[in-house]
């Protein structure tokens, strides 16, 4: 009875793990690694250094708690893309579009526009990153970029997070990490 008891325990292990990954499942060939003490993004594609981008992380700095407004560190994936055929500048309000268009630098509130690519976690230090809806979205405040300004989220310029959007599919890799990045540009 035990013995059945701890088998049915291990395949029901089994298929939530392999439920779990599959909502990461998909992209294996781009890896972004996003650096806070950087304030950029590096691409990679098949290991290879692809795109170096500016962005912004939380101003209230790292971490996981609900509530917290702090960047979560470590592997993510993405999970949902969001934004499809919309222009550059679409705001979005709980993930959805709302006809109003920002261009750059608008004055005035910060919301999300553009494209978003929700994160969740990989590990137990920032399993609340899909709950906690930590994207990476683009910013009409993009002459803010390069500073931690967010409240959360990784921000990117409109045109960037496009081009990023059309690139990586659901299931890339996401390292979010306190380290310095190696490279600092791109021979183009």
């Amino acid at each position: 009875m035990i013995k059945k008891m701890a088998t049915g325990g291990v395949v029901a292990l089994l298929a939530g793990l392999m439920l779990f990954l599959a909502g990461c499942a998909g992209d294996t060939h781009h890896r972004l690694i996003v650096s806070v003490p950087d304030q950029r993004m590096l691409v990679l594609n098949d290991g290879k250094p692809v795109a170096l981008y500016k962005v912004s992380t939380s101003k209230f700095g790292t971490g996981d708690r609900e509530g917290s407004y702090a960047t979560p560190l470590g592997h993510l994936c993405v999970r949902k893309k969001i934004g499809d055929g919309f222009p550059l500048g679409e705001v979005f309000k709980s993930r959805k579009p709302t006809g109003e268009v920002l261009p750059p630098d608008a004055p005035g509130r910060d919301p999300i526009v553009t494209r978003i690519l929700w994160l969740d976690g990989l590990e137990p230090h920032n399993r609340n990153a899909f709950s906690r809806c930590i994207y990476i979205h683009g910013t009409p405040q993009e002459a803010l970029l390069g500073t931690p300004v967010s409240y959360g989220c990784i921000r990117m310029r409109s045109a960037d997070v496009l081009k990023l959007y059309e690139v990586v599919g659901n299931g890339a890799q996401v390292e979010i990490t306190n380290c310095r990045l190696k490279v600092t540009s791109l021979s183009q």
